[in-house]
Formats: C-alpha cells, structure tokens, sequence
C-alpha cells in the first residue's frame, strides 16, 4: 500500500546513507581495490558530518553586555549606554544620527580600548 506522506530531505538522506553503507560493503567484499579513505570522501557529503561541534563563545552563552559607544576625534571609544540584551541596546540607538556613535557586543573581561578605531 502506498504511502502518503511526500519524500523529504530525511528519506533522501537515510537511501543516500543506506546506499552508501552497501557500496562500501560490495567493495569490501571485492577486494578493496579502492582505499577506505577514498570511499570517506566520496560518501561523507552524503551521510553528514562526522567532526564534533564547535564550543559555544562568549557570545553564545550570553556573557557580556551590548555597549552604545562614542569614537572621539582621537579614535578612542567611550562607552555611552550598557544594556543586557541586543534588542534593548538597538532600540536604544533606533533614532541616532550620529555616525560616530554605534552598537557592539562587549564580552565579560574585555576592555573597551577594543573598541577604539585604527
């Protein structure tokens, strides 16, 4: 009896995995004419990614503040207004007309001299 659920992305990649896990098998069996890294590569698009994910920053995890800050005309950075997210310090500085004033996340630790311009 047929199915009626239309084929999506998770069906195409579970025949692509299938698939592959029997091409390795058959040329296995074969001989292994081709090295296993070879088949890694060809096949590894297809069956995802094997590389564990990447640690969370600072950013990430929330640890810091959203500065407003003013560039002097000495290219030092002073910090104006802190707020705790990015939608509150966006709002903050919705109506500003300054090009010298601008919004940056400033991790825990770091100090504001990163900030100043070149």
């Amino acid at each position: 009896m047929a199915d009626d659920r239309p084929f999506d992305a998770d069906d195409f990649e579970r025949v692509l995995r299938g698939a592959s896990d029997e091409i390795r098998g058959l040329i296995g069996k074969a001989g292994g004419f081709l090295d296993q890294s070879v088949l890694n590569s060809l096949f590894g698009q297809f069956t995802g990614p094997q590389h564990a994910p990447e640690p969370e920053t600072t950013g990430d995890t929330g640890g810091g503040v959203w500065a407003i800050y003013t560039i002097d005309e000495d290219g030092q950075a002073r910090v104006d207004q802190v707020f705790p997210s990015e939608l509150e310090a966006l709002r903050a500085h919705r109506d500003n007309t300054d090009e010298r004033r601008r919004v940056r996340f400033l991790p825990y630790g770091v100090p504001v001299s990163v900030l100043d311009a070149p």
